[in-house]
């Protein structure tokens, strides 16, 4: 089976023979980058890393219980939340199984790896690809796992947590598992008004999954976790993936991040900066722009090969070709640092204006 392409592939598309600076909007990452108290704690910690890690990240999960004010039995950690998919799955062995379309690749990937199908429910582009209340009649009686995720991705776009929670008691009464991925909802400037991870006490059904990967520009460090209520179905999840899933290095950094308040405050208000000036300047190049909440913008052009073209100034684009329901014609860029967002409307507005001629 040919794996997914995802974004952050810098490895197959830098230019070592002209040592060219490549600039990753592919790659929904913290344009701050990795924090320095994280950074700090690795050097202090350093000599920690001949030990193998605690199998149950005690102290991390202590502290995520804090962050998260959820029972700390409520808490498994992973290698990424990718890593917690994969052991959903696994776990699971769930047949039939529904996600929305477009959404992250993974859910699908870790099902057929199951043996399980798919069932999609496609999100229309005439509505934004917003989620609403027509998806619990895509839950039909066969389907005994959903995926989720909200802000969605690639199209940055939030379901109304109404209607996750309307979803939740659906699935319940299917013997259904619903898994929401929050991955992205830090970002927001009221993540509480959306997440549903204050409602698990009362949806044994629901697995919230969280990851440090985006929000703490912790892609290569890999740390993510889940939150749920039911303590079998944790159970099951921590005897599907391998033992000492999390390294120590992970959760030293998991546990400083966490104490980076000042940090996600000056995210929060970068992204929102300079996602409003992406979103107004892609609408001026004639692209049409598809309003987000998290830290990436969707967009749609007339031109399939505009991802390619970028290459050629050093930019690497998320082609949104591999998608179910979308092609070459959506492009998915990342909210980053002024000085790079500037620099990717210039080179789009040069290639616009050659293809003008």
């Amino acid at each position: 089976m040919v794996r997914t392409v995802h974004g952050g592939d810098i490895y197959s598309k830098y230019d070592i023979g002209h040592n060219r600076r490549l600039i990753d909007f592919s790659a929904n990452i913290n344009p701050l980058g990795l924090p320095e108290g994280v950074k700090k704690a690795i050097f202090e910690n350093i000599g920690q890393f001949s030990n193998y890690p605690d199998p149950v990240c005690r102290e991390l999960a202590e502290k995520i219980a804090l962050h998260e004010n959820v029972p700390q039995d409520y808490i498994i950690c992973g290698n990424g939340a990718a890593d917690i998919i994969y052991r959903i799955a696994g776990a699971l062995k769930p047949g039939n199984t529904l996600v929305t379309a477009p959404s992250f690749s993974e859910y699908e990937e870790a099902v057929r790896l199951e043996g399980g199908g798919i069932k999609y429910h496609y999100l229309s582009e005439a509505r934004n690809f917003l989620v609403g209340r027509d998806i619990l009649k895509a839950l039909t009686p066969d389907i005994r796992l959903v995926f989720l995720c909200n802000p969605n991705n690639p199209t940055g776009k939030l379901t109304e947590k109404e209607t996750v929670l309307e979803l939740a008691g659906r699935c319940r009464d299917n013997n259904c598992t619903l898994v929401v991925d929050e991955c992205f909802m830090d970002f927001l400037d009221d993540p509480h008004k959306y997440s549903v991870s204050d409602c698990l006490e009362s949806f044994e059904n629901v697995i919230v999954l969280k990851a440090f990967t985006k929000i703490y520009a912790m892609a290569g460090i890999r740390l993510g976790y889940a939150l749920c209520s039911c303590k079998e179905l944790l159970e099951r999840l921590k005897i599907s993936g391998q033992p000492w899933g999390v390294s120590a290095v992970a959760q030293i950094c998991g546990v400083a991040a966490l104490d980076e308040h000042a940090y996600i405050s000056r995210t929060k208000k970068l992204v929102r900066r300079n996602r409003e000036y992406l979103l107004q300047e892609l609408d001026k190049l004639g692209y049409k722009v598809f309003d987000s909440a998290a830290n990436y913008i969707l967009f749609k052009t007339e031109n399939r090969n505009l991802h390619k073209e970028l290459l050629k100034y050093g930019i690497l684009a998320r082609s949104c070709n591999n998608y179910a329901g979308l092609d070459e014609k959506y492009i998915r860029v990342a909210v980053k640092l002024e000085q790079d967002n500037q620099y990717l409307i210039g080179c789009l507005q040069e290639l616009e204006a050659a293809r003008g001629k």
